[in-house]
């Protein structure tokens, strides 16, 4: 029988702490502009700089959780979140903002890497990784219909970010603390499946720079182009997250049905006609319908690309490098919207980066034609080795070398000519396992 399934709730919350700073982005960077004395191009910087100190994280903590321990480093990322932001909501000064966001990015980094490491641990990685975007889309969503209502300044979805952090603090004892031997052979084990990892490490920057170029400047594009107010603006971010839930929703219940290929190829060719729409968006409807099912489209494909990544290593390290990978392009986001849209327009910028996705969807759906196949729970069977039974390896303890990697074909049974005696045989049904030539039957 199937073991039972248990929500990882500590996880998915750690996973909602670091990824919402990340969906407030509209509304920090908008603000960050109105708020202080920044330039559109020099807000979306600050956002940049926020997403990239998020990205190092990632990449200086990627192999040290277990060692370190996700309890320890979970808590030391919500410190940083919670000082970060809580510093930068609460002065004027723009060095000391930007010196907060930035640390608070490291923390949201930190407890992403944490959240990302143990998801992927996890048996069934792709419902855990729905279960966080689901929290981080409705909360989000939730801080879109409230900050307006709280006045101007460039503070509140900050504070917001701040308080999430230390919501979620209490929550981290029931994360473990570190290994009693950090210097084990398994630590020393190379990446699996590097050629796979390697290119989908490579695609991931440019598939997350795409999004977050629009992400960050679709304030703009709803207040100056489609002339709408914070508040109308706020409600369509509101809906569409909402809407945003209903399409994780939808892939957390068709799973890994249809593969993950389709999904992410398909997907990312609708994300970008949503972006050509947004992009170009003059008025209420236009902009709306190109925002939510810009929003509706986009975590879908994003929980099969987190799912596709964690089962490239049960150990979660692929998971965490081609996050903070993804990080990286979600970092130069905001400046590049800015930079294209101040340049060409918002209508230019939206045809470059929706020609960007079609091309890097190709890289991305070979990688998921190539290790295809959807995560087992424990106690199921499947005849070809591959990603699946790596995680199941990784909730039942199986050493991750006794694992085939993915594709390898069946083995055949060779039978093996051996010149000794024969064996009397104990009976029709013996026990299975390998015999000593030459030893009789008792």
């Amino acid at each position: 029988m199937f073991a039972p399934r248990t929500t990882p709730w500590p996880l998915v919350a750690l996973f909602t702490a670091g990824y919402l700073a990340p969906y407030l982005l509209p509304t920090v960077v908008g603000r960050l502009d109105a708020g202080l004395p920044l330039s559109a191009t020099q807000a979306g910087a600050v956002g940049s700089a926020l997403l990239l100190s998020s990205a190092s994280a990632g990449f200086v903590l990627a192999s040290r959780v277990e060692r370190i321990g996700a309890r320890t480093l979970a808590r030391l990322g919500l410190l940083l979140a919670v000082l970060g932001y809580g510093g930068a909501a609460l002065t004027g000064s723009v060095p000391a903002v930007i010196a907060g966001a930035m640390v608070g990015g490291f923390g949201s980094g930190t407890a992403t890497t944490v959240a990302a490491t143990r998801i992927a641990a996890h048996r069934d990685p792709h419902r855990a990784s729905t279960l966080g975007l689901l929290a981080v889309s409705a909360l989000a969503g939730a801080v879109y219909l409230t900050v307006p209502r709280l006045g101007a300044g460039h503070g509140q979805p900050l504070a917001a970010i701040a308080l999430t952090a230390l919501a979620v603090w209490p929550l981290t004892g029931r994360l473990p603390g570190p290994t009693a031997a950090p210097h084990t052979r398994r630590d020393r084990e190379p990446l699996p499946h590097l050629r796979s990892g390697l290119l989908l490490a490579a695609a991931m920057p440019c598939w997350s720079l795409a999004q977050n170029a629009l992400w960050g400047v679709s304030g703009r594009i709803g207040l100056t182009q489609a002339h709408l107010t914070e508040a109308t603006v706020g409600a369509v971010f509101a809906v569409a997250l909402g809407t945003g839930l209903l399409g994780v929703l939808g892939a957390g219940a068709l799973g890994a049905r249809f593969g993950r290929a389709l999904p992410i190829g398909a997907g990312t060719a609708l994300i970008a006609g949503c972006i050509v729409v947004s992009a170009s968006a003059t008025g209420l409807g236009s902009f709306a319908a190109g925002e939510v099912a810009w929003n509706t489209f986009y975590p879908v494909v994003l929980s099969y690309l987190i799912g596709l990544a964690a089962s490239l290593d049960p150990r979660g390290r692929w998971a965490v490098l081609v996050g903070s990978a993804s990080s990286l392009g979600t970092a130069a986001g905001p400046l590049t919207g800015s930079v294209l849209s101040a340049q060409a327009g918002f209508p230019v910028m939206g045809a470059v980066l929706a020609a960007g996705l079609l091309v890097i969807a190709v890289p991305m759906t070979v990688v998921a034609l190539h290790t295809g196949g959807r995560p087992l729970l424990p106690g199921a069977v499947r005849r070809r080795g591959g990603t699946p039974a790596a995680v199941v390896a990784a909730a039942t303890g199986t050493p991750t070398r006794a694992v085939p990697r993915v594709g390898a074909p069946e083995q055949p049974v060779v039978e093996i000519e051996v010149d000794t005696p024969a064996v009397p045989t104990r009976g029709a049904y013996d026990t299975a396992g390998p015999r000593r030539a030459g030893v009789g039957a008792e």
